[in-house]
Parts: C-alpha cells; structure tokens; sequence
C-alpha cells in the first residue's frame, strides 16, 4: 500500500515538473527570446510526452509492471491539461483569440490542422475518463478510447511539420510511438499467425 502511494506521489510529481519548470523560467526570465513561442513549443512537448507514457502503462503491466495500472488515467489527464495548456496559449496568447484568424490557420496550415484533430479527439476521451463513464458505455468505452492512438499519431505528426530543420526529434517519438503499437499488434497477429487454415 505504502508503495503503491509512493508511485502516486511520483507519478504526480512527474506530471507538474514541466509546468513548475517552466513557471520557474518564466519568473526569472529564461524563456528565451520569444517565451510565447517557448510556452507553446515546451506544453506540447510535455504533452506529447505524457501520452506516450500513458500509452506505455498496458506493455509494461505485461511485463510485470501491474502497479501502474492504476495511474494510466492520471497520466493522461495530465497529458491533456498539456494540451490544453498548448492550445491556450497559441489561440489566446498567440493569437488572441482571433477566431477568423485561428480558423484560417486550421484550415490552411497542416501541422496547426492535424495538432487540432489531436486535441478534439483527446477531449471525448477526457470527459469519458470516470468510472461512471466506463460503466455507462461498457464495451463502447474501449472502443472509443483507442483514439488516443490516433491522437497520438497526429500529435507526433504535428511536431514533425512544425519543426523546420532537424526533424529527428519528433521521429525518435514517433519510433517510441510504432514500438508501443507493434506491441500492441503483436498478440494479434501472432494469433492471426497461428489460426488454422480452413480447407
């Protein structure tokens, strides 16, 4: 039990370190430049980040890792309050919640259109987080909630249009990303692999 509440505490701790990083650049002025763009580039990282460390929790309970389970939920709510955060302040403090100049920018610039899809798809799946939630759709709930494959992709898709030199960076979570559905897949294509042919 006591280690079960360290392993939340840590969890817990991981999931504010960027916020309390990047409160603590800002008050000393170590932002950069430009620390709007900062802000953004950093919350979206931190993101990306979170999602795929929730997308890793089932392969490590495989491995013998059941203690995490738990926490898959609260690692990715704090995915998705990065998002939030990421979002807010392109569309208010980036744009000023300019709202034709922000829908022309989803409609026209890719890399802001596929990071868009990425957080309207993580919503539902926010909202449809609680237990109340999971008995309320049953077998529905699993369906819904393997978007957050799909979120994930278009997030590390996002990050790769965005940048515009070095694109290993984004690549290196897009191969994190391929790893944690090959793992996925890989009981279901062994099972594909080994299913008897019909005559």
């Amino acid at each position: 039990m006591r280690g079960r509440r360290l392993l939340g505490w840590a969890i817990t701790a991981a999931g504010l370190a960027p916020a309390a990083w990047l409160a603590w650049r800002g008050a000393h002025g170590a932002l950069g430049a430009n620390p709007i763009e900062e802000l953004e580039h950093e919350t979206g990282l931190a993101a990306l980040r979170l999602l795929l460390a929730t997308l890793a929790v089932s392969p490590l309970r495989r491995l013998g890792w059941r203690s995490l389970a738990p926490f898959r939920r609260r690692l990715g709510l704090f995915a998705f309050a990065y998002v939030c955060a990421h979002f807010a302040i392109w569309a208010a403090v980036d744009n000023g919640l300019d709202w034709p100049t922000l829908l022309e920018d989803i409609g026209k610039r890719p890399y802001v259109t596929v990071g868009f899809a990425a957080f309207v798809l993580l919503v539902p799946l926010a909202v449809t987080s609680t237990r109340a939630w999971v008995r309320r759709l049953g077998k529905r709930w699993i369906a819904l909630h393997r978007l957050v494959y799909l979120a994930a992709a278009l997030g590390v898709l996002h990050y790769v249009w965005l940048v515009k030199k070095d694109v290993r960076p984004p690549l290196e979570y897009g191969a994190v990303l391929a790893v944690l559905l090959a793992i996925r897949a890989w009981p279901r294509l062994r099972a594909l692999a080994v299913r008897p042919v019909e005559s």
